[in-house]
């Protein structure tokens, strides 16, 4: 990764990864003109605890398989190869030292937006990312002057990026493959593979 300009960060737990999470990385890739986007497999999420969560393999394996053939993606194990907590800001600061001189965007929707305050030191977070890249949803307002009032500066930080509005979530996978409804077209086919061979969430 020596030499790269500009770098996406693409956090998440992945539980597993879906076709929504594709378009967002590929929508955001081509409007920010990204070198990279680094998908960064959360181990333990700490907003997570105490959910089940799958293996940190099957998601690895899941992400590889969902990201495989795209030179524009990578898998970085920022956050698995370190001891927990997995805040944002640390991995920021990580991928930083890793990259030094590289333009680091971080990706994230418009709920993730409305929430950073509840993100583990926020305002350090916004001050060690270049910009904040984040998917807009039709009709989603959000307050802008209240984010700035709390975290001085965000405003010039957020570049937002427009992709196909697919209304699928990870949970939304998991219930539907625990009812045993048709989800194979939500997903990656090398992702429906892996979840049909190792019987993934049918518990």
């Amino acid at each position: 990764m020596v030499g790269l300009m500009r770098l996406g960060i693409f956090g998440g737990t992945f539980d597993p990864p879906h076709i929504g999470h594709l378009l967002l990385a590929g929508e955001a890739q081509e409007q920010f003109q990204l070198d990279l986007v680094l998908w960064v497999l959360t181990f333990k999420p700490p907003h997570k605890s105490g959910q089940i969560i799958s293996s940190i393999q099957d998601r690895l394996d899941m992400v590889m398989a969902a990201i495989n053939g795209n030179r524009n993606f990578e898998l970085s194990r920022i956050d698995i190869d370190r001891p927990a907590p997995h805040y944002a800001i640390d991995t920021v600061r990580l991928l930083g030292k890793e990259n030094p001189g590289a333009e680091l965007i971080y990706l994230m929707g418009g709920d993730s937006l409305e929430n950073l305050l509840k993100w583990y030191q926020p305002a350090e977070f916004v001050r060690g990312c270049h910009a904040l890249g984040v998917m807009r949803r039709p009709g989603n307002r959000i307050d802008l002057t209240g984010l700035e009032s709390q975290i001085p500066g965000i405003t010039h930080k957020i570049r937002f990026f427009d992709s196909p509005l697919v209304d699928i979530s990870a949970s939304q996978i998991r219930d539907r493959i625990r009812e045993g409804r048709p989800y194979r077209y939500f997903v990656h086919p090398g992702v429906f593979d892996i979840i049909q061979d190792r019987q993934l969430y049918c518990g």
